[in-house]
Protein backbone atom coordinates (compact mmCIF):
# COMPACT_ATOMS: atom_id res chain seq x y z
CA UNK A 1 0.00 0.00 0.00
CA UNK A 2 1.34 3.30 -0.81
CA UNK A 3 1.01 6.41 1.39
CA UNK A 4 1.60 10.22 0.00
CA UNK A 5 1.17 13.38 2.02
CA UNK A 6 -1.84 15.45 1.14
CA UNK A 7 -1.51 18.77 1.12
CA UNK A 8 -3.39 22.26 0.05
CA UNK A 9 -3.77 25.45 0.79
CA UNK A 10 -7.23 25.47 1.14
CA UNK A 11 -6.58 24.75 4.90
CA UNK A 12 -4.07 26.18 7.01
CA UNK A 13 -0.87 24.72 6.63
CA UNK A 14 1.01 22.33 9.10
CA UNK A 15 2.35 24.68 12.17
CA UNK A 16 4.61 21.74 13.42
CA UNK A 17 6.28 18.49 11.78
CA UNK A 18 2.93 16.97 10.40
CA UNK A 19 0.77 16.06 7.48
CA UNK A 20 -2.57 18.21 6.44
CA UNK A 21 -3.45 14.73 5.89
CA UNK A 22 -1.95 10.87 4.98
CA UNK A 23 -3.46 8.85 2.25
CA UNK A 24 -3.09 5.37 2.99
CA UNK A 25 -4.84 3.10 0.11
CA UNK A 26 -8.41 4.59 -0.16
CA UNK A 27 -8.40 6.65 2.84
CA UNK A 28 -7.09 9.98 4.15
CA UNK A 29 -5.87 10.66 8.12
CA UNK A 30 -6.62 14.43 8.03
CA UNK A 31 -4.26 15.96 10.70
CA UNK A 32 -6.67 18.17 13.64
CA UNK A 33 -7.75 21.40 12.27
CA UNK A 34 -8.38 24.32 14.95
CA UNK A 35 -10.00 27.32 13.76
CA UNK A 36 -6.76 29.19 12.00
CA UNK A 37 -7.74 31.87 9.27
CA UNK A 38 -5.88 29.57 6.37
CA UNK A 39 -3.83 32.60 4.61
CA UNK A 40 -2.86 34.43 7.49
CA UNK A 41 -2.38 31.52 10.26
CA UNK A 42 -4.01 33.80 12.84
CA UNK A 43 -6.87 32.26 14.97
CA UNK A 44 -10.14 33.13 14.07
CA UNK A 45 -13.10 33.73 16.58
CA UNK A 46 -13.74 34.15 20.21
CA UNK A 47 -16.65 32.47 20.52
CA UNK A 48 -16.63 28.83 20.17
CA UNK A 49 -19.59 29.19 17.52
CA UNK A 50 -16.99 31.33 15.37
CA UNK A 51 -14.33 29.09 16.46
CA UNK A 52 -16.38 25.46 15.02
CA UNK A 53 -17.57 28.16 11.84
CA UNK A 54 -13.89 28.59 11.12
CA UNK A 55 -12.65 24.87 11.52
CA UNK A 56 -15.71 23.55 9.17
CA UNK A 57 -14.44 25.75 6.52
CA UNK A 58 -10.87 24.18 7.14
CA UNK A 59 -11.99 20.93 7.08
CA UNK A 60 -14.31 21.62 4.01
CA UNK A 61 -11.29 23.38 2.27
CA UNK A 62 -9.03 20.08 3.42
CA UNK A 63 -11.59 17.98 1.43
CA UNK A 64 -11.88 20.10 -1.59
CA UNK A 65 -7.90 19.85 -1.95
CA UNK A 66 -8.44 16.07 -2.76
CA UNK A 67 -11.69 16.63 -4.51
CA UNK A 68 -13.63 15.17 -1.94
CA UNK A 69 -16.39 16.83 0.26
CA UNK A 70 -18.30 15.84 3.40
CA UNK A 71 -20.34 12.98 2.16
CA UNK A 72 -16.29 11.06 2.08
CA UNK A 73 -16.10 11.49 5.93
CA UNK A 74 -16.43 8.05 8.07
CA UNK A 75 -15.02 9.25 11.44
CA UNK A 76 -14.16 12.67 13.19
CA UNK A 77 -12.90 13.35 16.87
CA UNK A 78 -13.64 16.62 17.96
CA UNK A 79 -11.60 18.03 20.82
CA UNK A 80 -13.08 20.39 22.79
CA UNK A 81 -11.65 22.88 25.76
CA UNK A 82 -15.31 23.10 27.41
CA UNK A 83 -17.79 20.09 27.46
CA UNK A 84 -20.50 22.31 28.10
CA UNK A 85 -20.09 23.89 24.51
CA UNK A 86 -21.01 20.54 23.20
CA UNK A 87 -24.97 21.01 22.07
CA UNK A 88 -23.39 24.36 20.00
CA UNK A 89 -20.58 23.21 18.80
CA UNK A 90 -22.86 19.42 17.60
CA UNK A 91 -25.46 21.88 15.71
CA UNK A 92 -23.07 23.41 13.72
CA UNK A 93 -21.48 20.42 13.07
CA UNK A 94 -24.75 18.39 12.27
CA UNK A 95 -25.29 21.52 9.68
CA UNK A 96 -22.25 19.73 7.29
CA UNK A 97 -23.95 16.07 7.89
CA UNK A 98 -27.81 16.22 7.28
CA UNK A 99 -28.01 12.61 5.56
CA UNK A 100 -24.67 9.77 6.45
CA UNK A 101 -23.37 11.68 10.41
CA UNK A 102 -19.62 9.83 10.35
CA UNK A 103 -19.21 7.74 13.41
CA UNK A 104 -17.41 10.16 15.98
CA UNK A 105 -16.06 10.63 19.12
CA UNK A 106 -16.25 14.00 21.45
CA UNK A 107 -13.78 14.48 24.42
CA UNK A 108 -12.63 17.45 26.30
CA UNK A 109 -9.14 18.41 26.55
CA UNK A 110 -7.55 20.42 29.19
CA UNK A 111 -6.09 23.04 26.50
CA UNK A 112 -5.53 22.94 22.17
CA UNK A 113 -2.98 24.70 19.97
CA UNK A 114 -3.07 28.82 20.36
CA UNK A 115 -5.48 28.81 22.95
CA UNK A 116 -8.55 27.28 20.03
CA UNK A 117 -11.54 26.42 21.90
CA UNK A 118 -11.89 23.16 19.65
CA UNK A 119 -10.12 21.21 16.95
CA UNK A 120 -11.49 18.65 14.74
CA UNK A 121 -9.35 15.24 13.06
CA UNK A 122 -10.78 12.87 10.97
CA UNK A 123 -10.78 10.24 8.25
CA UNK A 124 -12.43 9.54 4.69
CA UNK A 125 -13.02 7.73 2.33
CA UNK A 126 -11.98 8.23 -0.90
CA UNK A 127 -12.37 4.94 -2.60
CA UNK A 128 -15.80 3.66 -5.03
Amino acid sequence: MSMEPIQTDRAPAAIGPYSQGMAAGDFIFYSGQIPLDPVSGELVGHSVEEQTEQVMKNMEGALAGAGLGFAHVVKTTIFLTDLGSFATVNEIYGRRFPQKAPARATVEVSALPKGALVEIEWVAYRGK
